[in-house]
């Protein structure tokens, strides 16, 4: 079986590697275009780009989908079928229509939940307990195919965006391998989505990631897990910015001696190495934090290196 893979970062690479590990023949692999990255602003290659070339496959890097050339070249591939996993673009439908056996994705999600270009992250903001991969039989839509299989992990309590991407890539590997063996023995059953349920996965931008302190605890400690490591939850220190990774609910009793209900949100109370925050409904402990120009660092060695001078997280 012939296959064309389209894929642009980390999360996509697995499955490609799983691809190839497998026996199947990847005629091209269709990426987004190379960024300057660092200081010296170097170009640098897709994470699926290096894999590919690493293998001798021709790379394939169109401004858009929607020309000639890159219609008549991916025809002239002849592939049975084309894998897509977070590529960035809606395939337009003649391009759709190319392989035989249609286009899969790879989708972060348990369909029609979290359809759309985040859905890790607000799968761990929201709270839910368990998201999954889902394989799906591309149509038009944004995510809105038939669904082909599904695979389901439970999100750990203290389970990071970073942490959960890396399991899901490598659950999608899985998938598509799994989806694949059984395109090829006619074991699949596309079954159409159900509007009821779905629900949008809006795209993450770095301003998602301001801390409102008026929230209750429970939702700013998810927030700066989901937003870990990328753009990180964040808020202003004597006029600085303060990335913070990781947080504790504090429990009702502590909330209860603490009062906090007479401290404005965003209030900070140090007591010996540890930091709280004052909530909507309660404290939140500070377990590791980062200050503009300075390293990550727990908040006891912070503490230990830097006197707070105004107790209270600003505003933009």
């Amino acid at each position: 079986m012939k296959v064309v893979f389209m894929g642009t970062p980390d999360f996509a690479l697995e499955a490609l590697k799983a691809v190839i590990r497998d026996g199947y023949e990847v005629s091209a692999v269709v990426t987004g275009e190379d960024k300057p990255r660092g200081r010296g602003h170097e170009l640098t290659f897709t994470p699926v780009k290096e894999e590919a070339l690493k293998h001798s496959i021709e790379v394939l890097q169109p401004e858009d989908l929607k020309g000639d050339e890159i219609f008549d070249k991916l025809k002239s591939l002849n592939a049975d079928v084309f894998i897509v996993a977070a590529y960035g673009r809606l395939l337009p439908k003649r391009i759709l229509d190319i392989p035989p056996y249609g286009c899969i994705n790879i989708h972060a999600s348990l369909l029609p939940a979290y359809r759309g270009p985040a859905p890790i992250q607000w799968a761990i903001i929201d709270g839910i307990g368990k998201t999954g991969i889902t394989t799906m039989l591309m149509n038009e839509g944004l995510d809105t195919g038939d669904i082909l299989k599904k695979y389901e992990v439970v999100i750990d309590k203290k389970e990071t965006a970073g942490r959960l991407f890396e399991r899901l890539a490598c659950l999608g590997a899985e998938a598509i391998i799994d989806t694949l063996n059984d395109l090829r023995s006619g074991n699949l059953k596309p079954v159409k989505q159900k509007e009821s349920g779905s629900s949008y996965a809006k795209m993450i931008k770095k301003q998602n990631g301001i801390i409102d302190f008026s929230q209750p605890a429970a939702y700013i400690e998810r927030l700066i897990r989901g937003l870990n490591p990328w753009p990180s939850a964040y808020t202003w220190l004597d006029k600085k910015t303060l990335k913070i990774w990781s947080a504790d609910i504090c429990d009702s009793e502590f909330n209860s001696l603490n009062g906090f209900n007479e401290l404005q949100h965003g209030s900070l109370i140090c007591i010996g190495e540890r930091l709280y925050t004052v909530c909507s409904d309660g404290f939140l402990e500070i377990l590791s934090l980062q200050l503009e120009g300075k390293k990550r660092m727990d908040t006891a060695s912070f503490l230990r290196g830097y006197t707070i001078k105004k107790m209270l997280f600003e505003s933009p």
